[in-house]
C-alpha cells in the first residue's frame, strides 16, 4: 500500500518527530500547541492538502481541519489526533527527545506526537491512485487531555460527516488496538455548613467536613466492580482551623463506567443526595465538570473491526482488540453513532509520566497498517 518511490526512513521520521517533542505544548500552553499546529500545517500544505485553522477559545490553542477533498459534504474516513500534552512548561527542556536502544523517550512521544506524525506519513506515502478514491478528513484538536471542552462539538460535527473514525492514539506495547473505552466524568462537590467555635459553640455549627465524610462512604457504596462502574474520591479539602467547625469542604470525584445508563443513574443519585443532605443546615452543590460517554462497538463498528483485522493479516501484523479503561476523543465520535476505532499510532506506553516511551520498531509497520486500512476503505 506504500508508494514504492518513498522508502520509509526511521532517521527521517525521528528528525520530523523531534521538533514536536522538544517544545512545551500542554493544554494550558496554547502558544506551544499553536507551534505544533504550525509544524503540521506546513507538512500538510507541502503535500497539497487544504488546512483550515479553528480557534474555539482564547485560552486554548488552535485546531486543524485538514482534507484532500475541499468542499466535500461527506468524507470516507476521519483521522483524529490531539496536539496537546499533560506536561507543564519547562518539561521539554528537561526531557527532550531521547533515543535509547529500540525506544524513544520524551513528553508526548507516544501520547500522541508520533500518532500525529504517523497519520501524515501514511497519507503522504500512500499510493496516489488509491488516495484519489478516498475523501479523507484529518482533525487535530488542542484540548483532548482535559476532555476536549472546546473542540468536542466540532469533532462530533465532523465525525457525523464521515463514514468512520480512526483515532491515532498509541497502540499498546503488545500491539493491541482499541475497540472500546470506558466513559468518565469528573465531579466537583462543594459542601457549605455553618462555622462556630468548636469549644464553646460546637452544637451551633454544621460541619461541612462531616457532611463530606458521609458522602465519601455513600459514593464508595456505588462502586460496582461487576459492571465496571467505579468512583474515586481523589481530592478533598476543607476547614480553616482545628478549633473551628468547618463551614466549607470540597471533594473531587472520578467516575468511570462501561454503561452510559449507569453513569446517568449515578448522576441522578448524586443530585438526589445534594437535595437531601445528611446534616440539617448543610447545603451541597454538585458540578459535573467533564463527561465523556463510554465507547462501545456497534454492528457497523464490528464490520470496521473485521476490515482492520483483514488489513493486519495481510501486513503480517498480529494484534488483539483491547477494552481500555481510559478515554479519548473516540468516546465522543462513537457516542455520535459513527463507527470509531482507536490505537492507530505506533506502540508505546507510560503515558502522562517521565517513563513515557515509543517503540521504534513499531513505527513503520503501524504506518503500513493504517495505509492498508485506508486502501480497503477506498475499495
Amino acid at each position: 500500500m506504500t508508494d514504492s518511490r518513498n522508502a520509509f526512513s526511521l532517521d527521517a521520521y525521528l528528525a520530523d518527530l523531534a521538533p514536536l517533542i522538544n517544545l512545551d505544548c500542554g493544554t494550558r500552553t496554547p502558544a506551544g500547541v499553536a507551534k505544533v499546529a504550525d509544524i503540521m500545517t506546513e507538512k500538510y500544505e507541502a503535500i497539497g492538502w487544504q488546512v483550515t485553522r479553528h480557534q474555539f477559545a482564547a485560552e486554548c490553542g488552535p485546531c486543524l481541519e485538514i482534507t484532500n477533498a475541499p468542499g466535500a459534504d461527506h468524507y470516507d474516513v476521519m483521522l483524529c489526533g490531539h496536539m496537546d500534552t499533560v506536561f507543564p512548561e519547562g518539561t521539554a527542556a528537561k526531557r527532550p527527545l531521547k533515543i535509547e536502544g529500540n525506544q524513544a523517550f520524551g513528553p508526548g512521544v507516544s501520547d500522541m506526537k508520533s500518532g500525529l506524525l504517523s497519520i501524515w506519513y501514511a497519507l503522504k506515502e500512500m499510493d496516489p491512485a488509491q488516495l484519489a478514491k478516498l475523501k479523507v478528513l484529518v482533525c487535530y484538536n488542542c484540548d483532548e487531555e482535559i476532555g476536549s471542552p472546546w473542540s468536542k462539538d466540532w469533532l462530533v460535527e465532523k465525525a457525523k460527516q464521515s463514514g468512520c473514525v480512526l483515532v491515532a492514539e498509541a497502540a499498546r506495547p503488545n500491539g493491541d488496538l482499541i475497540s472500546a473505552r470506558k466513559g468518565n466524568a469528573k465531579y466537583r462537590i462543594t459542601f457549605h455548613g455553618k462555622a462556630s467555635h468548636a469549644g464553646s459553640a460546637l452544637t451551633e455549627g454544621v460541619s461541612a467536613i462531616t457532611e463530606l465524610a458521609h458522602w465519601v462512604l455513600a459514593i464508595n457504596e456505588q462502586v460496582n466492580m461487576t459492571t465496571g462502574t467505579t468512583m474515586n474520591v481523589g481530592v478533598v479539602q476543607g476547614g480553616t482551623g482545628v478549633n473551628v467547625v468547618p463551614d466549607f469542604a470540597e471533594a473531587i470525584v472520578d467516575l468511570r463506567f462501561w454503561s452510559n445508563e449507569e453513569a446517568a443513574a449515578v448522576h441522578d443519585r448524586l443530585t438526589f443526595m445534594a437535595n437531601n443532605p445528611f446534616l440539617a443546615g448543610c447545603r451541597v452543590e454538585v458540578d459535573r465538570q467533564t463527561f465523556k460517554p463510554a465507547m462501545r462497538p456497534s454492528g457497523d463498528t464490528e464490520a470496521l473491526m473485521a476490515l482492520v483485522e483483514a488489513a493486519a493479516k495481510e501486513e503480517g501484523i498480529p494484534f488483539n482488540w483491547l477494552e481500555a479503561g481510559g478515554g479519548s476523543d473516540a468516546n465522543f465520535t462513537a457516542a455520535a453513532g459513527v463507527p470509531s476505532l482507536d490505537g492507530f499510532g505506533p506502540m508505546g506506553g507510560g503515558f502522562h509520566s517521565e517513563a513515557e516511551f515509543l517503540l521504534l520498531e513499531s513505527i513503520e509497520p503501524r504506518i503500513r497498517l493504517l495505509q492498508r486500512v485506508l486502501g480497503k476503505l477506498a475499495k
